[in-house]
């Protein structure tokens, strides 16, 4: 049976545009590829954006009243929530003036059905580990600036990010999370004394912000069919890629930090040039919001 003829005989009553509208959803969902590829060969997407668009961005801090910051992050229907908690702990015994930072991404179950029930999938703990990287490659935050006393007490900073809602890209969104709420962080005075061996924090003085570094801005990419490139790829885009792009920029100068890739395929360095410019320019649209 044609796809017409299921489409048909599931519709009787329906209207031309209700059926048209359902043929097209059967068939992405059995011709993902040959659906982009139909979309792409008119010089857009499936979701109306041309190949080089970014969807909507939007950066709320401040909203989990029990962390110390926090910071909210939508882009396009990709959701996710940061929080950062502090505790005390002994510094390491080569490196007592460093302090740690600690990033971690959940995929739950309720934000896609893509993800399943249980331990962190891959998926989380390799976009915990690129997550990790960004932060550490782009100096954000000095681990020195979080020492309290050298060799006895130091702050360790968990940020902890959670996608609520998963709609592709969740590195950018994530790591646009983390800056915000680690921007929004704020730390009580902290003070060790050696004859008690105990630190204790102050609840008069005022709190201060973090000592933040370069505030690193992400910009991914899609290559399709070996020289279409597509600016931050949805969930439906991501399976058929052939491979993904991270530019990784410092917000304020606009130089590249790092370039990363994941994906059995591989780019040409004309690809590579593109997404290089294209996050550029992606990177001043998101320096206002964070």
């Amino acid at each position: 049976m044609s796809t017409t003829a299921v489409t048909e005989a599931a519709t009787p009553g329906g209207s031309k545009e209700e059926q048209e509208a359902l043929q097209a959803s059967i068939f992405q969902r059995l011709h993902p590829r040959a659906y982009l590829e139909r979309f792409l060969a008119e010089g857009f997407r499936p979701d109306g954006r041309a190949l080089d668009a970014w969807r909507e961005v939007s950066v709320n801090t401040g909203s989990i009243s029990t962390a110390d910051g926090s910071a909210l992050v939508r882009l396009g229907n990709t959701t996710v929530v940061c929080g950062v908690k502090a505790e005390i702990a002994e510094p390491e015994l080569d490196a007592g003036v460093r302090g740690f930072l600690v990033p971690n991404l959940d995929l739950p179950a309720m934000c896609s059905p893509r993800f399943k029930p249980g331990p962190p999938s891959e998926d989380a703990q390799v976009l915990s580990d690129r997550l990790t990287e960004a932060l550490t490659s782009s100096g954000v935050l000095p681990l020195e600036s979080l020492c309290i006393h050298p060799g006895k007490a130091v702050w360790v900073l968990y940020v902890d990010a959670t996608c609520i809602n998963y709609d592709g890209n969740a590195f950018d969104a994530t790591l646009l999370a983390m800056v915000a709420a680690l921007k929004n962080t704020t730390l009580p005075v902290a003070t060790y004394d050696e004859t008690t061996r105990r630190t204790t924090c102050s609840r008069k003085e005022a709190r201060r912000p973090l000592e933040l570094g370069r505030i690193p801005v992400s910009a991914s990419f899609g290559i399709f069919d070996s020289n279409q490139v597509l600016a931050d790829p949805t969930a439906f885009e991501e399976p058929l890629l052939e491979t993904t792009i991270s530019v990784l920029l410092d917000e304020a100068s606009g130089l590249l930090i790092a370039v990363s890739q994941f994906g059995l395929g591989s780019a040409s360095c004309d690809a590579l040039g593109v997404c290089i410019a294209q996050a550029r320019i992606s990177a001043q649209g998101k320096r206002a919001r964070i």
